[in-house]
């Protein structure tokens, strides 16, 4: 069973690295720990926290998105409807607000949703965020809930992945068979290795 540690990175765009920098770093306090780039190309990746980051590429003929309600309904073609950041503490989810809202950016009062809080804001981007402080005493981790009133057939054969679905492997690729393609970044830690 393959387990995974989270979410690596999203990838989003951005046409003014630095204003995502300050909001981003400054304003949400995630550091900035990898930075790629040539003339005309940067690729700068934020961490969330151990495990998770968020990376930006700078486009020059990027403009912000037009800023969607989180959650609101839209036809038509659409791949992306907000992101959400744990906190650890209701706390630090009063912190972020105070902090967006004293930097001049739009922000949401404190949402319960039964299971997390949340409040909601966009970056300079467009981009829209939630954070969310989980309620402890319902962890739909540990138990859980299919609350829709009309839930499909197939959400109805539980939480877990269900076997037989999808065809089995034929051939598993064995370890010795391993070797990465050089992609975007390798040349730029190689030279930092033999700087």
């Amino acid at each position: 069973m393959i387990r995974y540690t989270g979410v690596n990175h999203l990838a989003m765009v951005t046409g003014d690295m630095d204003s995502t920098i300050r909001y981003w770093r400054d304003l949400l306090g995630m550091r900035l720990i990898a930075g790629l780039g040539d003339p005309g190309y940067r690729h700068y990746f934020f961490e969330i926290s151990e495990h998770d980051m968020i990376a930006f590429f700078e486009w020059p003929d990027v403009s912000p998105v037009e800023e969607k309600e989180h959650g609101r309904r839209v036809s038509g073609r659409i791949a992306f409807d907000h992101v959400s950041f744990g906190v650890e503490a209701k706390e630090m989810l009063l912190e972020l607000k105070d902090r967006i809202d004293a930097a001049g950016f739009w922000v949401s009062e404190v949402i319960d949703h039964g299971f997390i809080h949340s409040v909601y804001t966009f970056d300079p981007n467009g981009i829209p965020i939630e954070f969310s402080w989980n309620i402890q005493e319902v962890d739909i981790h540990l138990n859980p809930a299919m609350l829709d009133s009309d839930p499909s057939a197939i959400s109805r054969e539980g939480a877990g992945p269900q076997p037989g679905i999808w065809p089995e492997v034929q051939r598993a690729t064995a370890l010795s068979e391993y070797r990465p393609y050089p992609g975007q970044g390798n040349q730029f830690f190689l030279r930092k290795k033999n700087s």
